[in-house]
Formats: structure tokens, C-alpha cells, sequence
């Protein structure tokens, strides 16, 4: 269980922040902003949230969604070593990939197949959820990064991955549900 009744410790004021496992690193540190950069993604699922009523079953998948991301903040906060730890490290599992895949399925299920790119753009709760899909995508780039230098659970990597394809199929049903995609128009401008 989680307790905390002291939010500064001051330890941090030397620009390090412990992770999982207890060791120090640089705030600036690859995991530190692999993490960092999930959390930010979950905080723009809040905002989604804000701009989906009416759709109860989008947002309690959102919902879902943000715990599985302090899953994922907590799996990549405690790297994975030959030492053993003496608890039992959280991490991200195929089911909760798997889920995510279903999510899409049901979704796209119900969309009309693209002809075009989409502009993040439409509805409030879909220019939301490609906003979150653009933070999403740089968290996976980040993980994806970091596991080109240190060992990263691949349920993680590949979580990261799916989010973002998740929150394009759910920003198109959104769109659905009102005036459909803002379309990209190739050279409309020129």
C-alpha cells in the first residue's frame, strides 16, 4: 500500500529522484523521462475524460487506462536487474496488452474504413485523445529508446505502442459520433 503523508522530501534538491528499486539517477535521465512522459499522457486522459459524456463506456476504458499507466509509470520506475528485490516489482503483463487490442477491435468495429489521413481535430474529446495520442507515442519512443541501453520489460514497450493506436481508434469514434474526421486534404492550400 501506498502512503504518502510527506509530498517533499527535499532528497531531489540535488537534481536526482530515486527510483523503484531505491537507486538515484538524474532527473534528466533517460527512464526518469521515460516515466515522467507516461505520466503526462495520463494526465491528458484526464482531460479526454472531461469531454466524454454521453459515452460511459469510453470512459470507463480511459479509466482503466489510466491505471494501467501508473502500472507502467511503476514498471519502467524499477529497472530489471539479476539482483533480487525484496518485493515483488509490478509490471506490466500480455493481458493488459491484450485488453487494449480488444478496446481497439470494439471501436474500430464500428468505423468506416480511412481514405485519407485525419488532422487531430473534430470534436473537443477527440482533439484530446490526439493530443494524448501524440504524448503517448513520445513515452513509446522514449521506452523504446531506453530499451536500446538498458533491459525494458517488452510488455511494456509494446503497451506503449498499442495506447497510441487505441486513443487514434477512439478519437475517430468520437468524431463518429458527431461530424465524423477532420480529413487531410494533400496540397489543399497551395
Amino acid at each position: 500500500m501506498v502512503v504518502l503523508n510527506k509530498i517533499y522530501t527535499r532528497t531531489g534538491d540535488d537534481g536526482t529522484t530515486a527510483l523503484g528499486s531505491g537507486e538515484r539517477r538524474a532527473k534528466h535521465d533517460l527512464r526518469v523521462a521515460a516515466y515522467g512522459t507516461v505520466d503526462e499522457a495520463n494526465a491528458t486522459l484526464g482531460l479526454v475524460r472531461l469531454h466524454l459524456e454521453g459515452m460511459p463506456d469510453l470512459d470507463q476504458a480511459m479509466a482503466h487506462i489510466q491505471n494501467d499507466l501508473f502500472d507502467l509509470g511503476a514498471d519502467l520506475a524499477t529497472p530489471e536487474t539479476d539482483e533480487p528485490l525484496p518485493y515483488e516489482p509490478l509490471r506490466i503483463t500480455d493481458d493488459q496488452v491484450k485488453k487494449l487490442e480488444t478496446e481497439i477491435d470494439r471501436l474500430n468495429g464500428d468505423l468506416q474504413p480511412l481514405r485519407s489521413f485525419v488532422l487531430p481535430a473534430g470534436a473537443p474529446g477527440a482533439a484530446y485523445l490526439h493530443l494524448a495520442r501524440t504524448v503517448a507515442r513520445r513515452a513509446e519512443r522514449l521506452i523504446s529508446e531506453l530499451s536500446g541501453y538498458e533491459k525494458v520489460n517488452g510488455a511494456a514497450l509494446r503497451y506503449a505502442n498499442r495506447l497510441s493506436d487505441f486513443l487514434f481508434v477512439a478519437a475517430r469514434w468520437v468524431n463518429a459520433q458527431d461530424e465524423g474526421d477532420v480529413l487531410w486534404v494533400p496540397g489543399e492550400n497551395r
